[in-house]
């Protein structure tokens, strides 16, 4: 399995050992995140999960949702323009949570250990403490600024005004006692009673309008997971409202009308037609939202005739403007390392692929005291102003704007693939680059047969259709690569990494791959023999 952090795959571990499978395992480990990796590790975030049992493909949504009193003028000025900061910072930007519902039913639908033994790993680094890693203490002295504002947050994790030094013992007693109060008593220790007051009242307190009565609405969703095959192997992906699914599903048909798979790998070639059919799926994007209110969706998207369409659209040498480039045309037009990603593969061949945010590092910044969680700022994820950019620059239609109730859009891409008794589980944080790094691992393995760590290594790139460029890690562009993109009409910007990518894969020898990214200080490990 792999994950985050040492602890968080230690943890999910002790359960395999303890005879549990890929879903107690998977639920442990983002249980130890939301204690060690606090800054997307979360209780009040959400998030997206896959999962491959017996044969049987389910997904899991228990994104957050909109407050009841939420509107869609509720971000902007009197003149109609967005307050800055205000759909990022503080409670007004966070969505009712969706993780203690989440990941209790994945746990009640498919585990198969008492529900106390799964908490257990995380009540126990809670309450005896963890050791505060350099990455920890380096994201806590970025968004110093941040936790500083809200005192039961800088009292938790700036304590004496600095961020706690590396190879400290960190405790936290409040989450300890809600982790050990979940335990026992499931979601409910958390959504009602005095937790849930407690979320209210801090909340209001700064402005904010999520309710206990918020908390107790809100229920997980088991949907049908998004289907495509990809060069041979089947692919089971998160539906709306994730967009994940749907932009991997577009490309990949593309690519395999263009015969992708038969180029060199690396050729500038692969590169420039994998952009263009991003370009597309991003541009399709823009009419996504909540499946209860979007009108396209994967049988618009994915339909063959579409694909064939979009594919046929790409000039084989050149880049196409973006501005040339519009949504579906059936209906009118009207993700930082802020998520965590995890994937655990057991030796039955069970697969679950979770990916959890709190949207920004530490979400909101707001730390309900008594309870000892991070309340998240998903509301951006909306188009709080259509036609507008987000935190990542995505550009969004009214199909995601805010609405009571509503899920927001995300980018989240948990998938597993199998090949008969092949199956890998792969995912990654990255906010809107999360579909293109996870579809770059996964070609690399499905199509060219890398081995599962090179195929997460591998430098990589991104395009999303607006802003009209290509973010790049420059060892993806290098040897002349850059140049020839560039005469082909592509702007570049360097960035110095793309995603962390956790993957796990069973061989139908039973032999086993796990693979943390090597862009960050994540753990994978092999269990053997597993149950």
């Amino acid at each position: 399995m792999a994950s985050a952090a040492p602890d968080a795959t230690a943890a999910g571990l002790a359960i395999l050992r303890a005879g549990g499978n890929a879903a107690d395992a998977a639920v442990a480990t983002a249980l130890a995140l939301a204690v060690v990796h606090p800054e997307a590790g979360n209780l009040g975030g959400g998030g997206f999960a896959v999962v491959r049992i017996g044969g049987q493909a389910a997904a899991l949504d228990f994104r957050e949702a909109a407050p009841a009193a939420a509107t869609p003028t509720m971000y902007l000025g009197a003149d109609g323009q967005p307050v800055p900061g205000r759909s990022l910072v503080g409670p007004l930007a966070a969505g009712v949570p969706g993780s203690p519902a989440g990941l209790f039913e994945l746990q009640r639908r498919f585990g198969v250990l008492p529900w106390a033994e799964v908490v257990a790993p995380a009540v126990r680094l809670a309450t005896d403490g963890f050791v505060v890693t350099p990455r920890l203490h380096g994201e806590i002295a970025a968004a110093r600024g941040l936790l500083a504002r809200f005192p039961a947050s800088a009292a938790a994790w700036l304590p004496g005004g600095v961020p706690p030094p590396s190879g400290s013992v960190m405790k936290v007693p409040a989450l300890a006692a809600t982790l050990a109060a979940y335990a026992e008593r499931g979601p409910a220790a958390i959504t009602t009673g005095a937790a849930a007051a407690a979320i209210e009242a801090a909340s209001r307190a700064d402005g904010g309008i999520i309710t206990a009565a918020d908390l107790a609405a809100y229920e997980p969703v088991w949907r049908d997971p998004l289907r495509f095959a990809a060069f041979g192997w089947s692919v089971a992906a998160m539906p709306l409202p994730s967009s994940g699914g749907i932009i991997m599903g577009e490309s990949v048909g593309m690519l395999e009308r263009l015969h992708w798979g038969a180029l060199p790998p690396g050729s500038v070639q692969r590169i420039h037609l994998m952009v263009e059919s991003w370009r597309r799926a991003y541009a399709d994007r823009f009419l996504l939202g909540d499946p209860a209110t979007t009108q396209a969706g994967p049988v618009q998207l994915l339909d063959p005739a579409w694909l064939a369409r979009r594919a046929a659209e790409i000039d084989p040498v050149r880049a196409t403007p973006s501005t040339a480039v519009r949504p579906w045309p059936g209906t009118a037009a009207a993700e930082p390392r802020e998520t965590t990603h995890l994937s655990v593969v057991d030796a039955s061949g069970n697969a679950v692929a979770i990916t959890t945010t709190l949207n920004g590092a530490f979400g909101c910044g707001l730390l309900v005291g008594p309870v000892g969680i991070l309340l998240n700022n998903e509301m951006d994820d909306f188009a709080t102003a259509p036609g507008k950019p987000n935190l990542y620059g995505l550009v969004q239609g009214e199909a995601n704007a805010v609405g009571a109730g509503k899920r927001m859009l995300s980018s989240m891409a948990p998938t597993v693939a199998w090949r008969g008794d092949d199956v890998l589980a792969v995912g990654t944080p990255g906010g809107s680059y999360i579909p293109t790094v996870t579809e770059q691992v996964l070609l690399a393995v499905l199509v060219d047969g890398s081995p599962l760590q090179a195929a997460v290594d591998a430098p990589r790139f991104h395009h999303q259709w607006l802003p009209d460029e290509i973010m790049a890690e420059p060892a993806a562009v290098a040897g002349g690569v850059a140049a020839e993109l560039k005469r082909r009409g592509y702007a570049l910007r360097l960035v110095p990494r793309l995603g962390e990518v956790n993957a796990v894969r069973r061989h139908p020898d039973g032999r086993f791959e796990a693979a943390a990214d090597s862009r960050g200080p994540g753990a994978a490990e092999v269990l053997t023999p597993l149950r």
